[in-house]
């Protein structure tokens, strides 16, 4: 039987980061496969920060990036771009990441071209067209498009089968992000190389935001929050915001937050320091998917700051506590976890529900059962061994 090739197609920072380890494992079964890495660089700068502690360098660079890029815009430009890349290289497989706007085009691209599609972390859903928006629709679309599906979780597995997707194409796998987060967590980093400054004897809150539907009204109360806790605790609290690129979400933050001595905005940073921020924070905001699944397996409590997520299974450890966009909830979600000693304990002490760290290891397993190199499939990702619960 031939080697079969491999194409990964990613454009974001998040996709990048939990492709990688992937890209690595099949790189290591190089007897058997053919990896082969385009990226559309539908983000330009934060994709390059993600891949280089990698050491990926990705054969095709669609450089679709421009200026107040429109979704129609991302969309179209990989279709082309995908296709001439295609015609060239003829993978076996395309295998897409997550909900992004490149994950749905690759994979239409695909299709057109009757390649085979794998879709990682699969099956996610919060049932709501709009939110997230446009992920919601981005992953429903590549799982009507995929072959295989890898889902993270055991929910995300259940939401395959609900929509009818036959469970000999499914693997429960737990997320790569894990994987990725294992291998940098102890690499050494110095936080001030990066314009980290903590404060010693304060509590460091760190917030991330910069989704499309927390845009305007939602991350400006977002911020009055923050800017309010910065202001009553502000002999107790440091707080940091790594600043997302786009001009809109600098607008509002920096219009907000600016002024505040409390308040360190600092530049996106390269995934290793930015775990390690988070290993050194004490509580961590986010309206990110995945901070979401990698904060709990580094004993952070993380207030979502969305209304809806479509990872309920943190929040169901206790790991994670949806609190929305309103100020005042904000404010006081984030005043608890300053002031009561058992609700910090409770969230910071859960198990993370989203992966041990071999899920890349499992897709590989899975792609050479899929392939006919193998009759024996991964053992799937159970979170009752992980979280010590009886699976009785």
């Amino acid at each position: 039987m031939h080697k079969k090739r491999v194409m990964f197609v990613f454009g974001t920072r998040p996709e990048a980061i939990k492709m990688a380890p992937l890209i690595s494992k099949i790189r290591s079964h190089s007897d058997i496969f053919t990896a082969i890495v385009a990226v559309s660089a539908q983000h330009r700068e934060m994709l390059d920060q993600a891949l280089k502690p990698f050491g990926i360098r990705p054969d095709y660079d669609m450089a679709i990036m421009e200026q107040h890029q429109t979704l129609t815009s991302i969309v179209s430009k990989t279709l082309h771009g995908f296709e001439e890349i295609a015609l060239h290289e003829k993978p076996d497989i395309v295998l897409v990441q997550g909900d992004t706007s490149t994950t749905f085009a690759a994979a239409l691209a695909a299709f057109y071209r009757q390649i085979h599609v794998g879709h990682i972390e699969a099956g996610l859903r919060t049932g709501r067209k709009y939110n997230p928006f446009p992920e919601e629709m981005n992953r429903k679309l590549s799982t009507a498009i995929a072959d295989i599906h890898f889902a993270p979780t055991e929910t995300s597995l259940q939401n395959l089968l609900k929509e009818g997707v036959p469970r000999s194409r499914v693997f429960l796998t737990g997320n790569t992000v894990i994987d990725a987060l294992m291998s940098v967590a102890d690499m050494p980093c110095d936080l001030k190389k990066f314009g980290v400054s903590l404060k010693k004897g304060k509590k460091t809150i760190l917030v991330t935001t910069h989704r499309r539907e927390s845009l305007g009204l939602p991350m400006r109360n977002t911020c009055e929050a923050i800017s309010k806790i910065a202001k009553k605790y502000r002999d107790n609290v440091s707080i940091i915001i790594p600043v997302h690129k786009n001009p809109v979400v600098r607008d509002i933050v920096e219009n907000v937050l600016g002024d505040l001595n409390e308040v360190q905005l600092i530049e996106p940073l390269d995934y290793v320091p930015f775990v390690h921020l988070m290993k050194e924070s004490d509580i961590i905001l986010t309206d990110s998917g995945g901070v979401q699944e990698e904060a709990p397996s580094l004993g952070k409590p993380v207030l979502v700051l969305r209304e809806v997520t479509e990872r309920p299974e943190a929040v169901l450890a206790n790991a994670v506590k949806v609190v929305g966009t309103d100020k005042d909830t904000i404010f006081k979600e984030t005043e608890r976890l300053l002031t009561d000693e058992d609700e910090y304990k409770k969230m910071s002490r859960a198990v993370n529900p989203y992966g041990d760290g071999k899920a890349s290891e499992r897709i590989v397993s899975a792609l050479l059962k899929y392939f006919g190199f193998t009759d024996i499939g991964p053992e799937e990702f159970d979170y009752a061994k992980v979280s010590g619960q009886s699976a009785g």
